[in-house]
């Protein structure tokens, strides 16, 4: 598979649930435009622009700039939310669990930077009521990583004095992914993945295999 075919099926995956088709190109471009350029020197004729649409048929899909951001927001977040779900409620250890939650939420922040990008550092833009849905659906993953962790150190696999801020640390150090991670990098997703789980594992005291 080609660099654009793979491309391809990386966006439909992210966005396939977004609909119609207007809807979807709306969303790509938003995302595009709000990573190169921030969410507020981007303006909605930008976004129009990029999806080949005019400005005026973007506000039959989506009424604001902030609806934009808070769809992204949403659709990222809730895939972050069940990449640790599917982690935590998974059978084996705490520390097959924890090492299988890191690859993964690292990995999904290589392989979607771009997107990662917007819907960790545009946070603030939000409307306070969608800030607040947002972020009850970031408390929901901390718990579910807080609760592996804490599994690892109820049965001694794990050492670590500070299970809340051990977790704040792991999250931390996965998010920031987005933030250096290239296409053209010297690693690739699986390679951060791999990388990333083996320093998490180390950090909560499990000896190397």
């Amino acid at each position: 598979m080609g660099a654009a075919a793979e491309r391809a099926a990386e966006e439909s995956e992210e966005w396939g649930g977004v609909s119609p088709d207007a809807a979807r190109r709306l969303v790509r471009a938003a995302v595009e435009a709000f990573a190169e350029r921030g969410y507020h020197a981007t303006t909605t004729r930008d976004i129009a622009g990029r999806a080949g649409m005019s400005p005026a048929a973007l506000y039959i899909h989506y009424k604001t700039k902030e609806e934009l951001l808070y769809r992204i927001s949403g659709i990222g977040h809730e895939k972050a939310l069940r990449i640790m779900g599917a982690a935590a409620e998974a059978e084996g250890s705490a520390t097959e669990r924890l090492r299988d939650a890191v690859r993964t939420f690292a990995r999904w922040h290589a392989e979607h930077h771009t997107t990662a990008r917007v819907i960790q550092y545009e946070l603030q833009a939000l409307s306070p009521e969608h800030y607040a849905e947002i972020t009850g659906l970031r408390r929901r993953t901390d718990r579910l990583l807080r609760q592996i962790i804490q599994d690892g150190q109820d049965t001694g696999e794990f050492r670590t004095d500070d299970v809340p801020g051990t977790t704040l640390a792991v999250l931390s150090l996965c998010v920031d992914v987005a933030r250096w991670f290239t296409a053209d990098g010297p690693r690739t997703p699986d390679e951060v993945g791999a990388l990333y789980a083996g320093l998490v594992l180390r950090m909560v005291g499990v000896e190397a295999d």
